[in-house]
């Protein structure tokens, strides 16, 4: 069991910047591709950035967020971390943390274990 944590979350100015940080205990996480997903009000969960399974050190975005997120991951704190610059209204959603084992890198299915989410809000 891999049990994950986020934080970080919070309210700020559209083009300002967040740091979220998920904490993972019970497992290493280097044994897992972590990722990200948000969920907006009225939406479908979705994916925002992951690492790849076979080479821990590639990382995928979804379109909107090119340029402006980046993943990261520190093994030693079992650690993942998602930053967030030139931040827009339509990034506002509660953001999740999730591990898999295997599966595709943006199927919600692959993922094995949740966070509980963070709240991200954008003002404009």
């Amino acid at each position: 069991q891999v049990q994950l944590v986020e934080s970080g979350g919070g309210l700020v100015q559209a083009g300002g910047s967040l740091r979220l940080s998920c904490a993972a205990s019970g497992r290493a996480i280097r044994n897992y591709a972590m990722g990200w997903f948000r969920q907006a009000p009225g939406k479908e969960r979705e994916f925002v950035a992951a690492f790849s399974l076979s080479s821990g050190s590639s990382t995928y975005y979804v379109d909107s967020v090119k340029g402006r997120f980046t993943i990261s991951r520190d093994n030693a704190k079992n650690t993942v971390a998602l930053q967030m610059n030139s931040l827009k209204p339509e990034d506002t959603a509660v953001y999740y943390c999730a591990a898999r084992r295997g599966g595709s890198y943006y199927s919600i299915g692959a993922y094995n274990y949740w966070g509980q989410g963070t709240q991200v809000t954008v003002s404009s």
